[in-house]
C-alpha cells in the first residue's frame, strides 16, 4: 500500500497503524499482550464492557504529575530571578471535583470563570482565596457570591466593571482583591476561534487604557490592585507570541510601578500540546525559562522590582492523559475524485459520538490522531472518523490512517481528548453525555457518571409522571 492523495501533507502514512506515540497518548498507555489498549493498567475492552460507549477515559496519574511538573518549571524558573510564580489551573479545560482536589494536591491554584465552576471548587473543599474569577460578563450575582465567600482574586475584563465589584465589594465590607486584563494586541499563531488577545474581539481592556483602569481600582477604597492580566489564546506552539505579550505588560507594569505597588503579574497560558505527530508542542520548562528571562530583563532595564508571576495552564494538564474509547458502527468506502484529476477512496469510519463528546473538530476543524483498541496487521488505509448525528459537520478525526481490516463493534481510541470535550459536551440529538473514568494502578473508577434516556427526560415537563406501583425497577 502506499500514501493516499487524498491524506493531507501533515499525515505521515505509518509502518505501523497500532502504534501508540508516547508524546500524544496518555503516560500510561500500552498494549497487553494479546494487542489490547490499556491506559492505567486497564484495557480499553474491560473498560467499555464495565462502563459502556462512548467512554471518556483519563489517566489520573499523568494528569497529577503534568500538574506538578507546571508548578516546579515555573518554581525553579522564577526563583532564580528572585520571585515566586503561582500556577492557577484553567478549569475549563476540564473540571470536576476530584480533579479540583488534584490541583489542591499539586498546590496549584484555580482560575474559575462562572458560578457553575466557583461552585465544583468549593464542593471539593478548595479554599476560596486560591481562586481567581474570570469572565467578560461576570453578573452581579456571580460577584457578590465570589465576594462574599472571600475569592482570592477578581479579573476585571471590563471598565464597566470595575464600578461594580468596587460597589459590591463595599457593600459586603470588604477590600476585594483585583486584577486587570489587558488585550495586548498580541496575533497569536493559532485558529481565529482560539485567539483572545486581537484587537476586534470581547476580550480584555485595550493595552492604551490600562492604566486610566488601574487608576480608577486604585481610587476605590473597597479595591485592591495587585497587577495586570494577559492571555494572547490558546494551543499555541509558538513562544514569540508570549515573550511580546510580556514585553508589552511589562512596559504598562513599570509605568504603574512610579506610581504605586503593582505585587503581581498574570501572564496567563495557551501552550499547546501534541494532537497528531505533526505538532511540536513546547515544554513547560521552555515556557518558563522564557518568560522569567524576558521579566528579568524588563526589570532591570528598568530599575524596578521583579514582581511576582502567575500563570493559568489548562489543556497542557489534562489534554493528552484523555482518551475517548468508541464503537465502530458503519463502515463506508467513498470514492473520490482527486485535484490531479485520478480516482482515490476515503474510507467512512461511524462510531457511537461524535460531536455531542468532542465538538472541537466541527467548531474550528481541530485535528486528532486515533487507533484501533486492537492491533491488527492490515494495511493501512485512509479513513475519515465521523459520529452518529445528524450533521455533515459531525467529523470526530478528519483524516488517520487506521487498519484496513477495521470492522464494526471494533473499539476505537481518540487520544488527547481530556482537554474541552467533556466541558464542550451537548446533548445533541438527545444523546447522553458519556460517563468520565479515571485509571490508576490496574483500577477504575467513575468521576462522572454517564447521562441515561431518563435523565434527559427529567426536565422536560411534557413528560407524564410515571404512577408509582411499588413494584421493583
Amino acid at each position: 500500500m502506499s500514501e493516499n492523495p487524498l491524506a493531507p501533507p501533515r499525515l505521515r502514512f505509518p509502518t505501523d497503524a497500532s502504534e501508540l506515540v508516547d508524546r500524544i497518548w496518555p503516560a500510561s498507555a500500552t498494549r497487553t499482550d494479546d494487542g489490547m489498549l490499556a491506559i492505567g493498567g486497564v484495557a480499553a475492552d474491560a473498560l467499555v464492557a464495565q462502563y459502556g460507549s462512548p467512554l471518556y477515559v483519563v489517566d489520573e496519574r499523568d494528569v497529577q504529575s503534568r500538574a506538578v511538573r507546571v508548578r516546579n518549571a515555573f518554581t525553579d524558573a522564577f526563583s532564580r530571578i528572585g520571585t515566586r510564580a503561582h500556577v492557577y489551573y484553567a478549569a475549563k479545560a476540564f473540571w470536576t471535583t476530584h480533579v479540583a482536589r488534584w490541583m489542591a494536591d499539586a498546590d496549584l491554584r484555580l482560575d474559575v470563570c462562572t458560578m457553575g465552576e466557583i461552585a465544583v471548587a468549593l464542593a471539593a473543599g478548595v479554599d476560596p482565596a486560591l481562586m481567581g474569577f474570570h469572565g467578560n460578563d461576570k453578573s452581579d450575582a456571580e460577584l457578590e457570591r465570589a465576594v462574599s465567600i472571600g475569592l482570592g482574586t477578581v479579573v476585571l475584563d471590563s471598565h464597566e466593571e470595575i464600578g461594580r465589584v468596587a460597589r459590591i465589594a463595599a457593600e459586603a465590607g470588604v477590600v476585594q482583591r483585583v486584577r486587570i486584563r489587558i488585550n495586548s494586541g498580541v496575533h497569536a499563531s493559532t485558529h481565529e476561534f482560539l485567539a483572545t488577545a486581537r484587537e476586534d474581539q470581547k476580550f480584555g481592556i485595550p493595552l492604551s487604557e490600562a492604566v486610566q483602569a488601574a487608576t480608577a481600582v486604585r481610587a476605590e477604597p473597597s479595591l485592591a490592585f495587585v497587577g495586570l492580566h494577559s492571555h494572547i489564546g490558546s494551543q499555541i506552539f509558538d513562544d514569540s507570541g508570549f515573550r511580546e505579550a510580556a514585553r508589552r505588560l511589562m512596559d504598562v507594569h513599570a509605568t504603574l510601578v512610579a506610581t504605586g505597588p503593582v505585587p503581581e503579574l498574570n501572564l496567563g497560558g495557551g501552550w499547546g500540546i501534541d494532537y497528531t505527530e505533526a505538532d511540536s508542542a513546547l515544554a513547560p520548562e521552555d515556557v518558563a525559562d522564557a518568560l522569567a528571562a524576558i521579566v528579568a530583563e524588563e526589570c532591570a532595564s528598568r530599575g524596578i522590582p521583579v514582581p511576582e508571576i502567575a500563570v493559568e495552564p489548562g489543556r497542557y494538564i489534562v489534554g493528552p492523559p484523555g482518551v475517548t474509547l468508541y464503537r465502530v458502527g458503519t463502515i463506508k468506502p467513498v470514492t473520490v475524485e482527486t485535484d490531479e484529476g485520478t480516482s482515490a477512496t476515503r474510507t467512512y469510519v461511524s462510531v457511537d459520538g461524535g460531536m455531542s463528546d468532542n465538538v472541537r473538530p466541527a467548531l474550528y476543524g481541530a485535528d486528532y490522531t486515533a487507533r484501533l483498541a486492537r492491533t491488527s496487521d492490515a494495511d493501512p488505509v485512509l479513513t475519515r472518523v465521523v459520529g452518529k448525528h445528524c450533521e455533515s459537520g459531525d467529523v470526530v478525526v478528519h483524516d488517520e490512517y487506521l487498519p484496513g481490516d477495521v470492522q464494526r463493534d471494533d473499539l476505537l481510541a481518540v487520544a488527547a481528548t481530556g482537554a474541552y470535550c467533556w466541558s464542550l459536551a451537548s446533548n445533541y440529538n438527545h444523546v447522553g453525555r458519556p460517563p468520565v473514568v479515571a485509571v490508576a494502578d490496574g483500577t477504575a473508577r467513575i468521576l462522572v457518571r454517564g447521562e441515561t434516556v431518563d435523565d434527559l427526560l427529567a426536565r422536560d415537563t411534557g413528560v407524564a409522571p410515571v404512577p408509582d406501583t411499588g413494584a421493583a425497577r
